[in-house]
């Protein structure tokens, strides 16, 4: 099982060795155009080998790529602080780089699958679908991290205030990777049992105002750890990973990635990020959870924010 990484930043780097420390795949290959860091990374990466699972970590080019079941892709240009970049400026310069980038992983590896995690996630990965498309790929072997990372923040927070393994906590966090992003509050369960009923059952004080500031937390989380590192990479590394494992491993897992849609009650042809199951061939199909009338507006209003921006740069 072979893992391209087309982009070696800290998001790419990171992810590499969070395969490694799960051994997920068998062989990673980091691309960028930094050839004395990807090969660095690579150096760094393997020196934790004899310490998790047997795997073989090295940097290349995109010939490099060829029988590679997954791969991916983190490069992109950041949006600085302060940089006066625009969001549209930014996706404007991604989009350009996708369109030499998807054609070159397609040449080498026509097999695999794309896993997008260059920001803004939800409108990259629509893009790649597009020129992957364009290039004979199937649209469901294009998928994004989309909200795997905020779906684990808001486990993570529900975890600390139920005081409870928080692989038992089944909750979303749907639509946008950003500020518009909605919480399935009505589909949220510890373990069988609706979260509200839990929390009467075992007397935990958890109203809509502790909802609200569970969200807040969540939308938050990326801005505070970019103000107090300046980047993130750890939540989103071990997301690529897990998100690799059940590709790889075809396990068929319910995971929020993003990927096109048609049709999401009534907003066309637009990527947001649903609960899919994940297996060997990228996105098989989605979950539509139940939503109460609240939850469902939120997440139309959240589609069509993502459709505005794809028309604008199309």
């Amino acid at each position: 099982m072979k893992v391209g990484i087309v982009g070696a930043g800290k998001v790419g780097a990171t992810a590499a060795y969070a395969m490694v420390m799960k051994g997920v795949g068998r062989e990673i290959v980091l691309v960028d155009l930094d050839k004395v860091r990807t090969e660095a990374e690579a150096m760094d990466i393997r020196h934790a080998i004899p310490f998790s699972a047997r795997m073989l970590v090295r940097s290349g080019d995109y010939e490099d790529l060829k029988n590679s079941d997954l791969v991916v892709i983190t490069a992109g240009v950041k949006q600085p602080p302060g940089s006066g970049i625009t969001r549209l400026d930014l996706l404007e310069k991604n989009a350009a780089i996708f369109k030499q980038i998807i054609p070159n992983i397609i040449k080498y590896a026509p097999n695999a699958v794309l896993l997008i995690a260059t920001n803004p996630v939800d409108i990259m990965t629509h893009i790649a679908a597009k020129i992957a498309r364009e290039h004979g790929m199937p649209k469901g072997r294009v998928l994004g991290s989309g909200t795997t990372l905020d779906t684990a923040r808001f486990r993570s927070l529900l975890s600390q205030k139920m005081n409870i393994d928080s692989h038992h906590i089944h909750g979303y966090v749907l639509g946008e990777h950003g500020d518009s992003e909605i919480f399935a509050w009505s589909s949220t369960y510890i373990g069988v049992i609706p979260i509200d009923d839990f929390c009467k059952q075992w007397g935990i004080k958890f109203d809509e105002d502790d909802k609200i500031f569970v969200e807040e937390q969540v939308r938050e989380a990326g801005y505070k750890i970019l103000d107090g590192k300046g980047a993130t990479y750890y939540g989103i590394g071990a997301a690529i990973s897990r998100i690799a494992r059940a590709i790889l491993r075809d396990e068929r897992s319910l995971l929020t990635v993003c990927a096109p849609m048609d049709d999401l009650y009534g907003v066309k042809d637009v990527t947001v990020s649903m609960p899919n199951m994940v297996g060997g061939e990228g996105v098989l199909e989605y979950l539509e959870l139940p939503l109460n009338m609240h939850e469902e507006r939120s997440l139309i209003a959240s589609a069509t924010l993502i459709s505005d921006l794809i028309k604008s740069i199309s």
